[in-house]
């Protein structure tokens, strides 16, 4: 397929080696692409703080060993580079070998706006941002004055489905912004085998970043929409297991969430590369989908590429309201709740005619997450395919 030429992708892989469900995030797209060109490269660029261990040259990183291992895991080491600052050092093709691959490209896909890199970008027509973190990528822009990596782009996309549109109380920061969903690549995700861990799952960071104020609310982490939650097992008998990364320091959390019922194990252990955290996605009976604080404090309609990939699976999904149902159909195989009380009612209601649950949503996956339809979707709003 030659398609619209070539394409470029940039985002975060080998940045945090070790999680496995960050590097799906990313490669639904290298993936999802190759559906409409036969050229697509991934470039991840980091910085010297983000090499592991600290003081290695990047070739002997902790960073370079993950970035090796999933790239040819995935069959795509041929065009893929890991870069270390303005080049000075490289794994797979050299700086200079990258200026020219992308003299040649038409489309950059830069998610998150992580490569921030104008002498490969600036010529490359069309320079897509894809916003994965909506309202705190616009928060840290507009309020903290952070670089989110704006600049330099000729079209915007978010996982926001509101933002830009009436109602919204988050700053749009001067460009205009396609709402778009998490692409899944079904081929890559089919519908899963037997349950082989009972329970309702998630595989969850219990914080990122801190906290942002905004317009009088707290925009928040995953942490503080669990403690909102930490007494959801003793109302029902359906077991939870969450695969969590979280600092041993949080010791009080961590005592809270096992006080009340929850399974807790490692993610990094359970879920740390590709294989591992799928393994685990579709080992499970079906998810409980939690969200930053953020999200369901400002509802934008973001949808988790991860709760994507349960669905896929032929996994019900039990998620925490952001919104989402403007644009999802929901209460089959994809059911939204508010309160710890709701998901309870919610997880048992699934459990009632699970089969039902099932079916539905690997349809919901296959009629709105399908990366041939998020995508094409895309590539046509910015005028890279007709």
């Amino acid at each position: 397929m030659s398609g619209f030429g070539r394409a470029i992708v940039a985002g975060r892989i080998a940045a945090t080696p070790g999680q496995g469900g960050a590097a799906w995030a990313v490669l639904q797209w290298v993936l999802g692409l190759r559906e409409f060109s036969d050229d697509v490269w991934f470039v991840e660029r980091l910085t010297a703080q983000q090499v592991v261990p600290a003081g290695a040259s990047l070739e002997d990183s902790d960073n370079a060993r993950y970035f090796h291992a999933v790239m040819s895991r995935f069959g795509l080491s041929d065009r893929a580079a890991l870069i270390l600052g303005e080049g000075a050092e490289t794994v797979g093709p050299s700086a200079g070998h990258l200026r020219e691959v992308a003299r040649d490209a038409r489309v950059l896909v830069d998610l998150s706006g992580v490569l921030a890199w104008d002498s490969l970008t600036s010529r490359i027509p069309l320079r897509l941002y894809v916003d994965m973190d909506p309202g705190f990528t616009q928060l840290w822009h507009a309020v903290i004055g952070e670089d989110v990596g704006l600049a330099g782009h000729t079209h915007y996309a978010t996982y926001g489905q509101t933002i830009g549109r009436p109602g919204s109380r988050l700053p749009e920061c001067g460009v205009t912004w396609f709402p778009t969903l998490p692409p899944v690549v079904l081929e890559q995700w089919p519908v899963a085998g037997p349950i082989r861990r009972d329970a309702f799952t998630t595989v969850a960071n219990w914080r990122s970043y801190g906290s942002i104020e905004h317009d009088g609310r707290s925009f928040g982490q995953k942490a503080h929409s669990f403690r909102g939650l930490a007494h959801l097992p003793t109302l029902t008998a359906t077991p939870f297991f969450l695969a969590l990364s979280i600092d041993p320091e949080e010791r009080a959390d961590l005592e809270l969430l096992r006080r009340h019922g929850w399974g807790v194990g490692d993610a990094g252990r359970l879920a740390g590369s590709p294989d591992g955290y799928q393994r685990f996605v579709q080992d499970s009976r079906a998810e409980l989908g939690i969200a930053k604080s953020g999200y369901v404090v400002e509802p934008t309609g973001w949808f988790s590429d991860r709760s994507a990939c349960y669905l896929a699976s032929g996994r019900p999904v039990v998620a925490q309201d952001t919104g989402f149902g403007a644009v999802l159909p929901t209460g089959e195989g994809l059911v939204a709740f508010g309160s710890a009380e709701e998901a309870a009612a919610i997880v048992e209601f699934v459990m009632g005619d699970y089969q039902r649950h099932a079916l539905a949503a690997r349809a919901i996956a296959e009629e709105y997450l399908d990366s041939r339809k998020v995508l094409g979707t895309l590539l046509r709003q910015i005028g890279a395919i007709a």
